[in-house]
């Protein structure tokens, strides 16, 4: 096994105790997680940092969900392609949260702004947003706004009820009202 392989094989396996541990994580609990030795985790990565550093990099990519998107049947009805796409989302974002609140609250400090590459998320959203507006295409004829605006418009709505910890929206809800509206 290739050392990237190794260190994706470590994250993947601890991402869950980052989530649960976030900082306070021990190097014991990522070798069991892992299935390796402790030395084996110093091989991959320079530092435990440099590993938790990989895990809120695995949990910030959305690959796996925009995967997930790009599988929703087109046939579909256009409600059932997007409740599955927000439950996608709310998934990924659910993951993201539980990774980055448990370092918060483990202690670990936070980058600065300056530190990350400004242009990484804004390109993430982007392109999380062309796999939504695919979403919408069998439609486009009868849609009020263009693919890709409706799919902005609902990124938003989901980002914006996952920034609101006390929401209590189901998927099937926060699709019906961006469907058909507040009222009846």
């Amino acid at each position: 096994m290739s050392t990237e392989q190794r260190r994706e094989m470590i994250v993947r396996a601890v991402l869950p105790l980052v989530a649960e541990h976030g900082a306070a994580i021990t190097t014991s609990q990522i070798a069991k997680a892992a299935g390796i030795g402790e030395g084996t985790i110093f091989r991959a990565f320079k530092d435990k940092d440099e590993l938790l550093d990989a895990c809120i990099a695995e949990a910030v990519r959305p690959d796996t969900a925009l995967q997930a998107i790009a599988e929703i049947p087109l046939d579909q009805p256009l409600r059932d392609r997007l409740v599955e796409a927000a439950a996608t989302l709310s998934a990924h974002l659910e993951r993201l949260g539980s990774v980055v609140g448990a370092m918060f609250t483990a202690g670990r400090p936070m980058r600065r702004p300056g530190e990350r590459d400004p242009h990484a998320r804004r390109e993430s959203f982007a392109v999380m947003r062309t796999a939504i507006a695919e979403l919408f295409e069998p439609e486009r004829d009868r849609l009020r706004l263009p693919p890709e605006k409706l799919a902005g418009l609902f990124s938003s709505l989901l980002l914006s009820v996952h920034r609101d910890a006390g929401h209590t929206a189901t998927v099937e809800e926060i699709v019906d009202v961006f469907l058909n509206g507040a009222c009846q």
